[in-house]
């Protein structure tokens, strides 16, 4: 069995909808060898990441930067898993309500440091809500699990 861990902040009922969204895409009914979990970034630790096979991160943009949340959970874990964890296959959700880039361009700096390998493209749900973001998350979740569980990843 390998597991999933989504680290994602939600402080508010939308971005709850986004992480539940990513849980219930990796544990997709045709998922057989993939346990997910949910943390948000203030109660994940170095434990999780050292435990888990393929992480997925989700922010929303704070003033063009990543929520203070999962930057705390970034500087809290990164010594500790840095020399363990390289090629750990990543994806990431934004909910930016402007464009998104500085937020993706500081995550991308520190998975880069961490040596941590891309699954695919960050997600980038950018502007005003809309219903399809959950949508989009839960294929992000499902795609993540679903490499996990062919092998792949």
């Amino acid at each position: 069995m390998k597991n999933l861990l989504i680290v994602a902040h939600a402080p508010s009922p939308n971005t709850r909808r986004l992480a539940e969204a990513a849980l219930r895409g990796a544990g997709h009914e045709d998922i057989e060898q993939v346990r997910a979990e949910w943390k948000p970034p203030l109660e994940a630790g170095p434990e999780d990441v050292l435990a888990c096979d393929g992480i997925l991160l989700g922010t929303t943009e704070n003033l063009g930067y990543m929520s203070g949340a999962l930057k705390d959970f970034f500087d809290r874990v990164y010594y500790a898993v840095i020399d363990q964890k390289q090629g750990l296959p990543c994806a990431l959700y934004i909910r930016a309500g402007h464009d998104g880039t500085g937020t993706r361009r500081a995550i991308e700096s520190i998975v880069t440091g961490l040596r941590w390998n891309w699954a695919q493209e960050p997600l980038l749900c950018r502007g005003d809500w809309r219903d399809d973001f959950v949508d989009q998350v839960e294929e992000l979740g499902l795609y993540l699990a679903a490499g996990l569980d062919a092998g792949v990843l």
